[in-house]
């Protein structure tokens, strides 16, 4: 490494803040993420809030839930107003929550994602895929035509939503989860209060008729919440219907979509999956989801003062948590910036650690994999073609637009 790329790392890790983001970092974060991860771990901001980025630390704060709270009312409360739509929302939803409601929700739901129930989903799940591929257009968007169709109608059935009524779901998810943006500009929070009050409406209708009509409570989310005993509330279960809704959604999309990219930029692992699927599909599935996180941050408080890299942080700090930058590690990863869909170990955090581990991780890769695999095995030739856009989030990492033309 010469000087200069020392002083430019130096120079990327001294500015960088959150709240005033460099210009392209949405499209490119990962130089600020090496320089981080090199000269500082623990990154202090000027409203008194710190970034970790290396994956020892990050593993740590996930692993003890009782000293890094999960719990986001001090957090929310200025940023959303405590009347806000938002604010209920967030404030009530398993992932920003602590016991005892986290373990309650966790605790209801834990049963209906079960290996074996999600092991019986993927012949209707192949079935889906395949009709998409099917019916693709020459020159289809990979985001709108396939990538974000597929979690809505994996969630959808989940909770046993009657077709005809899916079609604001994308659009009310995006709304709210770019919510969660470090900087939230007014017309941004404006779309995510209004896709929580219209989505809130949607599910008490949803659950009035289930509660006059109950699903199987073994396949149907939604009737195993309604039954659950003892019972959520009716905000509890509004809120984190809303949650798991949102979650499952954007993430695999995000996957899918990330992927799709990555194997068109890396054509000798593309090459290298197309020649071995079944002996690669696992290994893929992790190594795009470490290399292209779709969840780039997550957010803890402490509960006490703890110390990082020789400095003490009071309590009540604010730690976000660089998930992008922890899996790019290479204290952790060798050579992290290359795509190697055989990586083995590959412990990422994708799916965050410890009591918080996302509950649909097995979902998200099952639906990862028989995407990928199915759409390069029906069309091995594809390209990129146009402008292909990302989000403009650095929350979640994804495309808005992946024009393609599939030969």
């Amino acid at each position: 490494m010469t000087d200069t790329t020392v002083d430019a790392d130096a120079a990327l890790a001294e500015s960088f803040d959150l709240a005033a983001l460099p210009e392209g970092f949405a499209e490119d974060p990962f130089p600020v993420y090496r320089a981080l991860l090199a000269l500082a771990p623990l990154k202090r901001f000027p409203d008194g809030s710190v970034m970790l980025s290396r994956w020892e630390d990050l593993d740590r704060v996930y692993r003890d839930a009782r000293t890094f709270s999960s719990a986001k009312f001090e957090e929310f409360r200025p940023k959303y107003g405590a009347d806000a739509p938002l604010y209920a929302h967030h404030t009530t939803s398993l992932v920003f929550n602590d016991p005892p409601l986290h373990t309650r929700v966790r605790k209801i739901l834990v049963g209906a994602l079960t290996p074996r129930a999600i092991a019986a989903m993927e012949p209707q799940l192949v079935a889906l895929v395949d009709r998409l591929l099917a019916g693709m257009p020459e020159r289809p968007d990979l985001v709108a035509d396939f990538a974000s169709r597929i979690p809505i109608e994996v969630i959808g059935n989940l909770f046993d939503i009657p077709h005809e009524e899916r079609e604001p779901l994308r659009d009310w998810s995006l709304a709210i989860l770019g919510a969660l943006e470090p900087v939230l500009s007014p017309e941004a929070e404006a779309r995510g209060n209004a896709a929580v009050v219209a989505f809130s409406d949607h599910l008490r209708d949803l659950v009035a008729r289930r509660r006059r009509a109950p699903g199987d409570p073994a396949t149907d989310v939604l009737t195993r919440l309604v039954q659950a005993e003892p019972g959520l509330t009716g905000p509890e279960l509004i809120q984190n219907c809303i949650f798991i809704l949102n979650a499952g959604h954007e993430t695999t999309t995000n996957l899918i979509a990330n992927a799709l990219h990555s194997l068109w930029e890396w054509p000798e692992e593309r090459a290298r999956l197309i020649a071995d699927p079944e002996g690669l599909a696992e290994t893929a599935v992790d190594e795009f989801l470490r290399f292209q996180s779709p969840n780039q941050l997550g957010n803890r408080a402490a509960t006490e003062a703890v110390s990082f890299h020789g400095e003490t942080l009071p309590a009540g700090t604010r730690i976000h948590l660089c998930i992008g930058a922890a899996n790019r590690d290479p204290r952790r990863f060798e050579d992290p910036d290359r795509l190697d869909l055989a990586r083995r170990p590959n412990r990422h955090l994708a799916f965050a650690g410890g009591p918080h581990t996302c509950l649909g991780f097995t979902l998200a890769r099952m639906e990862g994999r028989v995407a990928i695999l199915r759409f390069l095995a029906r069309f091995p030739d594809y390209a990129l073609e146009g402008p292909a856009p990302r989000t403009g989030r650095v929350r979640f990492r994804g495309f808005d637009r992946l024009p393609a033309r599939l030969g």
